[in-house]
């Protein structure tokens, strides 16, 4: 059986026909435009696109924002201005076809727990360290989604009271402290101010931003300056997981993002702040911790599978 899934993203749209083993078939990718109206066409003409040349039983759509419980409107969309906008009917008039909407945290999570780190699991926590903290929980088997739709948005539990204001409207929240975004943020700090940032002073672009990927090199590189930024985000998301495993238990955490692709580097300093944030630590099982495997393409592959779960 194939499904397609489409995953609406800040900046560009991926489309796939992905099989019942997870697998892609025909991958497809746009811009994602800034209009709304141009983003519904880009999608359906994605849709049609990738239908027209394989038989597909199910159509899913991924995109960031609060979906509800019914998974047909997006109360809020951070990044798109859609507000109690119902999108699945308005697919589903365009397509002549039923089509299945979620969140694009739990659809990767999902694609992560079916075909990725998570398989073979009952219940996951996915951790997603992009320019946010995006969220998924698996819990008995199932995506848990709350009682209005819009659960699992970890990365906006309050780590810091009176904190830095988030995106969101509140103060604290967790990814101002453990997002990809954050690690840019400690590593201009400790540029700036401390003995430690040479390399990271050195790696500074013509914008006077030390990107991502500047940093990711020299962690790679044993840079002190560039691992202590990593410690400090990386202790964040640890500190946290120590009180989602006091509330969801899970059998494991998988971090993704494009911060995950340091692998132990990232998850050791996770796992020893979880084990001191941890209640009962020594008297009590532990969660495992991985690395996500399906990368960018997790969304898609989730969404695609939760369509024909659907279909």
């Amino acid at each position: 059986m194939l499904n397609v899934g489409i995953d609406i993203g800040g900046t560009k749209i991926a489309g796939g026909v992905v099989d019942a083993a997870g697998g892609i078939i025909e991958k497809l990718r746009v811009d994602t435009p800034t209009d709304v109206g141009a983003l519904v066409d880009a999608v359906v003409g994605m849709a049609d696109a990738l239908r027209s040349r394989h038989d597909v039983a199910g159509i899913g759509v991924a995109a960031a924002g609060f979906i509800d419980r019914e998974r047909s409107t997006v109360i809020h969309a951070p990044n798109i201005a859609w507000r109690n906008e119902p999108l699945r009917a308005i697919l589903e008039e365009r397509l002549g076809a039923p089509v299945a909407i979620e969140n694009d945290a739990n659809a990767a999570g999902w694609g992560e727990f079916r075909f990725g780190a998570g398989r073979g699991r009952r219940d996951m926590v996915m951790l997603t360290m992009g320019t946010g903290v995006g969220g998924a929980v698996v819990a008995d088997g199932a995506l848990y989604r709350g009682g209005h739709g819009i659960g699992g948005e970890l990365g906006h539990i309050r780590f810091e009271r009176n904190g830095l204001p988030c995106g969101c409207g509140q103060n604290g929240c967790l990814e101002q402290y453990a997002s990809g975004r954050a690690l840019q943020r400690e590593a201009a700090a400790i540029a700036a101010q401390s003995d430690l940032g040479t390399q990271l002073r050195a790696a500074r672009g013509a914008d006077g931003v030390i990107h991502g990927a500047d940093i990711s090199r020299l962690v790679l590189a044993d840079d002190p300056g560039a691992l202590e930024a990593l410690r400090r985000v990386a202790t964040a998301l640890g500190e946290a997981c120590g009180g989602f495993q006091a509330v969801l238990d899970p059998e494991l955490f998988v971090i993704g993002g494009g911060v995950a692709q340091l692998g132990d580097v990232l998850l050791e300093p996770i796992r020893l702040a979880y084990e001191t944030s941890l209640p009962g630590y020594g008297d009590r099982p532990v969660a495992e911790f991985a690395v996500a495997r399906l990368g960018n393409d997790a969304g898609l592959i989730g969404v695609a599978d939760l369509a024909g779960e659907s279909s």
